[in-house]
């Protein structure tokens, strides 16, 4: 699957961009959650009022990774106060990277890993940070592959299930 191309995502996109956030998050996550907490993480999550608000943010980028003129997985990175929490202008956050499952070991998540770092570089960031939930072993193996190492722990909500997020970051000049 060398074809795979990245492209910025724009507020016209933002249909596209609502069908793979759910798809993937439902994807990734349903197993090890209520319905109802689903549900409601996915209609507000991705309403398209919160990604209208996300894709208008100057500190915050979404990018499509399409094969065949099918988009198969997304990235999210914020930058400065648009991270999620550390909000530290020498740093940028990788929000979300997801795949749809018929593409996961494809090589798809580490075109846009690989994205996300070329972008952070280019922004002279001094490290990249993510948090990702502790409960999906095949992300925290990804970021370890890929440097990150641990440095905190904080709560996720998802509906009314309080979940532990590892912290992990990735120095980039040393």
């Amino acid at each position: 699957m060398t074809d795979i191309s990245i492209k910025k995502v724009t507020l016209n996109y933002i249909d596209q961009l609502q069908k793979i956030g759910r798809q993937t998050f439902h994807e990734t996550f349903s197993t090890g959650n209520t319905e109802d907490n689903m549900t409601k993480y996915l209609y507000e999550g991705f309403s398209i009022e919160k990604l209208t608000s996300e894709l208008s943010d100057n500190n915050a980028e979404f990018y499509f990774a399409t094969y065949d003129n099918k988009v198969i997985g997304y990235l999210k990175i914020n930058f400065g106060q648009s991270q999620t929490e550390l909000k530290d202008d020498k740093a940028v956050e990788i929000e979300r990277i997801y795949v749809l499952k018929e593409y996961h070991g494809k090589k798809v998540g580490q075109i846009l890993y690989d994205k996300a770092i070329n972008i952070a570089r280019q922004k002279n960031a001094d490290y990249v940070w993510l948090g990702v939930w502790n409960e999906n072993p095949r992300a925290i193996n990804f970021y370890k592959k890929n440097g990150f190492v641990e440095f905190d722990k904080h709560i996720f909500k998802l509906g009314n299930d309080e979940q532990i997020d590892i912290m992990m970051k990735l120095k980039l000049n040393d």
